[in-house]
């Protein structure tokens, strides 16, 4: 029986794990980074030991630590979560030689899996369809080997997952620089460049199967999870089960998973994922732990799947309630993330295999939209409704650079898709996110598409649909609302605060007088407010436009505004110059601007600011050249993932302020394009006058 359990991860897998843990009596042991220091997950747990660094490589890639923490601790067991080094073979290993029991399949059958290039093998071998693929080593003749294969293919990392190290190429001139970019990027994020070709399927569905395996030699099924919606080849929507497997596809599906099992001698929690096209499916990988989308899985067969885990660890054969286990309604998750999500005007053509301002694969640069992790204080998170929140995050979480942006992941289980997809985006378009852009609106449009409730998805969902225009949400038209709300909340927090006459409105006059101005800058537009309160009641202007509202209460907290006979109640959070206004009709985050400008804070023209915090992975241009419209000039590396900064037009590099190496912070200057003088550097391409 495991008596003490230590958790070798962090964040909302952490806690998940923690939850069941303690729900079965177990106590718990949490391993932390200087990052993590204050995260929910180290406070929750029984005992917990810090990790001195930030960096993955420093902290929880550092199984010798993890070991000698649960040495430290007295665990007797060790639960790795998912990501770093929960597919390590040789942690495992280790684990076993220190005498603690690891919650997971034996290191024999992850090291199989550790490789996806010897995966297919044995896949193949125990009669699993696979695609056509060919392992990239220092001898390889790239252009035999892409022909091999057949384009469009896929490079992809040989060891790990989550679309680090993936590029798709779509000709044979753009394989060097993708192998190249995926084996930097591989390294970076798993210690290891190896990559391989692989036949890219254009716009199939990604199902995984969902198994479970115990040390009597049993495996079983628990059917299969959708999960095709994806951005840079990661999840964001999931759901149990697939829209379009019917029972017959689904027994094969179900049949295929096992026999890879099977193949592996698989024991605890694991996924076997496919591509399917029609009617055929082929095998991507074995996934050799917990699955970030498990809770769909959980909510449509009533199972908790780390229980499971920690039963079969402990020895225990499946339960009848898992042999038996039957699909009860229906179950969609989102994945949450500190992300801002952005048009991107570089044409991909012109900016090659390294294109674009995130460095993502050509379909995704060719779909015009940037996704850049943002950090900062998540100054209020709260998710209202009848939904499951797994998270690691809460109010005055910070969001470092360091690890992965995911906040948390938000479930809703109902009998119809139809239905959980409703109680879902009315859920996310309740929520209070302050203090850190996020993705939500992108999932709300998601949720809503008609394509979607149709269950017409496919891996190029995100490309056919302008992710932008999805996530527009209807804030657009009520953004002169809520910076009216803000500006109200506002008044009434200043007249709260007075020591004198606090129950009059500021700047009242018996004789009338002028506007009270403030201006709030939302996205790229700029909202002047103007109010004042009259005998005849409010006279409000937004952006120079009458604005007929009542407002039929108002408080720091909360503005009720009637509006062409609609009333609506909006809830204002200020906190650090910024009013996060939350309505029925979307939410704004409304920075006030100052009435006199800092001229320190004034840019350059022709300025590359860093887009997030990261380092500086290469300098692809030196002072004095001429450079072009979406030219990529700087490749940071911040969350794992490589993002290219381009040039913003046409021009000379004047100045470059980084060089490899550096750390950089959000808003730093990197360089500054010259614009004005392109006419001379710009080089004469013959016959006439330079362009």
């Amino acid at each position: 029986m495991i008596t003490k359990l230590l958790i070798a991860n962090r964040g909302e897998i952490a806690s998940r794990v923690q939850r069941t843990a303690h729900r079965l009596g177990i106590a718990t042991v949490a391993v932390f980074s200087d990052a993590d220091a204050g995260a929910p997950f180290v406070r929750d747990a029984d005992e917990a030991v810090r990790l001195p660094g930030t960096a993955p490589s420093d902290t929880y890639l550092r199984g010798d630590l993890v070991i000698a923490a649960a040495r430290a601790t007295g665990a007797d067991a060790v639960h790795p979560g998912y990501g770093f080094l929960s597919e390590n073979a040789g942690f495992a290993r280790d684990c076993a030689d220190a005498g603690l029991l690891f919650v997971g399949p034996s290191p024999a059958a992850i090291a199989s899996m550790g490789s996806k290039v010897e995966a297919k093998a044995m896949m193949a071998a125990a009669g699993v369809p696979v695609l056509p693929g060919v392992t990239v080593g220092p001898d390889t003749d790239l252009g035999t080997a892409g022909a091999e294969v057949g384009f469009p293919l896929l490079v992809k990392a040989a060891f790990g997952g989550g679309g680090r190290g993936m590029r798709v190429v779509r000709t044979p001139a753009e394989l060097a620089g993708a192998v190249e970019s995926a084996r930097r990027e591989a390294i970076s994020a798993f210690g290891d460049g190896l990559v391989f070709l692989e036949r890219y399927l254009v716009d199939p569905r990604h199902v995984e199967v969902q198994i479970l395996g115990d040390s009597h030699g049993d495996v079983v099924h628990l059917f299969e999870r959708e999960c095709s919606i994806q951005r840079r080849h990661q999840k964001i929507v999931e759901e149990c089960p697939s829209p379009v497997v019917s029972e017959a596809l689904r027994a094969e599906l179900g049949k295929a998973a096992v026999a890879a099992g099977e193949a592996i001698g698989y024991t605890g929690a694991g996924t076997v994922e496919f591509v399917l096209s029609g009617a055929d499916f082929y095998f991507l990988e074995v996934n050799t732990r917990l699955q970030v989308e498990h809770p769909v899985t959980e909510l449509v067969t009533g199972l908790d799947l780390v229980e499971q885990q920690l039963r079969i660890a402990e020895g225990a054969p499946l339960r009848a309630q898992v042999r038996d286990a039957t699909i009860t309604g229906h179950a969609i998750e989102v994945r949450l993330y500190a992300e801002q999500v952005t048009p991107d005007p570089v044409d991909p053509q012109d900016a090659g295999s390294e294109g674009g301002v995130t460095g993502l694969d050509a379909p995704q640069r060719g779909a015009g939209v940037s996704y850049l992790p943002a950090t900062g204080v998540l100054e209020r998170f709260s998710v209202p409704g009848a939904v499951r929140v797994d998270s690691g995050v809460e109010d005055g979480s910070v969001v470092s650079p360091h690890y992965d942006p995911m906040l948390a992941k938000v479930i809703a289980h109902a009998p119809t898709r139809s239905g959980a997809a409703r109680v879902l985006a009315r859920s996310l378009a309740g929520a209070e996110l302050h203090g850190v852009v996020t993705n939500r609106d992108l999932l709300v449009g998601i949720l809503q598409a008609p394509e979607f409730l149709a269950g017409d998805t496919d891996t190029g969902f995100l490309v056919r649909h302008d992710p932008v225009a999805l996530g527009a949400g209807t804030l657009a038209e009520g953004g002169r609302r809520h910076a009216a709300a803000a500006a109200l909340a506002a008044q009434a927090s200043h007249r709260a605060g007075a020591r004198v006459l606090a129950g009059m409105p500021s700047g009242w006059r018996n004789v009338g007088g002028a506007f009270q101005q403030v201006t709030y800058r939302l996205g790229e537009r700029e909202l002047p407010v103007g109010y004042r309160f009259r005998r005849g009641g409010l006279d409000l202007r937004v952006s120079g436009e009458p604005l007929d509202a009542v407002p039929v209460s108002v408080t720091p907290q909360s503005v009720v505004l009637e509006v062409d006979g609609v009333r609506r109640t909006y809830r204002v959070h200020s906190a650090d110059g910024v009013s996060y206004v939350d309505g029925s009709d979307g939410a704004a985050a409304l920075h006030e601007v100052p009435r006199f400008a800092d001229p320190n804070a004034v840019t350059h023209a022709g300025s590359l600011l860093a887009p997030m915090p990261g380092s500086v992975v290469r300098v692809l241009a030196t002072v004095g050249d001429a450079v072009r419209a979406g030219q990529p000039l700087v490749v940071l590396e911040a969350m794992k993932m490589e993002h290219t900064v381009a040039a913003p037009g046409d021009g000379v590099l004047g100045e470059l302020g980084v060089a490899p190496g550096d750390q950089v912070e959000t808003g730093q200057v990197l360089a500054v394009v010259d614009a004005e003088t392109v006419v001379s550097a710009a080089p004469n391409r013959g016959g006439g006058d330079a362009r």
